[in-house]
């Protein structure tokens, strides 16, 4: 398999165990590459921290979380992708063209924009507005996780 774009809620996935966590990282294992875009790391952060202010993982945990996602990208174990004027072009481009009920997030449009912008088909992600919002940027949206 070629190189794989993954959201914010995949790559999270690939750290954390949880729901979904083993069919993500069967999915990881078969691609050559993880692309995300640059803004994963700011939601990898909120992610991690979620799991703190739920009683799921203390302060400690959180740090060795942002400790490996850092060494994972150090590494181009994940590759972020800039977020660069014509991602947010082509963010513009969408919402001027979506249907008046797409539920589309800001941070969504940018995973979507991006994957699209650098060649990617597909887009891999269990958040369902995304997945929904996916053909408005000429993609496919997949889920593994049943």
């Amino acid at each position: 398999m070629t190189p794989a774009y993954f959201d914010a809620n995949y790559v999270f996935k690939l750290q954390v165990t949880e729901a979904g966590s083993a069919e993500v990282r069967a999915l990881a294992s078969q691609v050559t590459e993880i692309h995300s875009a640059a803004h994963t790391r700011a939601e990898f952060a909120s992610a991690a921290f979620r799991k703190v202010r739920e009683g799921f993982a203390t302060m400690e945990d959180f740090q060795s979380l942002l400790a490996q996602f850092k060494t994972d990208v150090s590494t181009t174990t994940i590759v972020l992708l800039p977020l660069v004027d014509p991602i947010y072009d082509r963010v513009e481009a969408a919402f001027t063209s979506a249907p008046a009920n797409l539920y589309l997030r800001a941070a969504d449009a940018l995973h979507l924009a991006t994957a699209a912008e650098n060649g990617f088909t597909e887009i891999f992600s269990n958040d369902r507005h995304l997945l929904a919002a996916a053909p408005v940027f000429g993609l496919t949206g997949i889920n593994v996780i049943p």
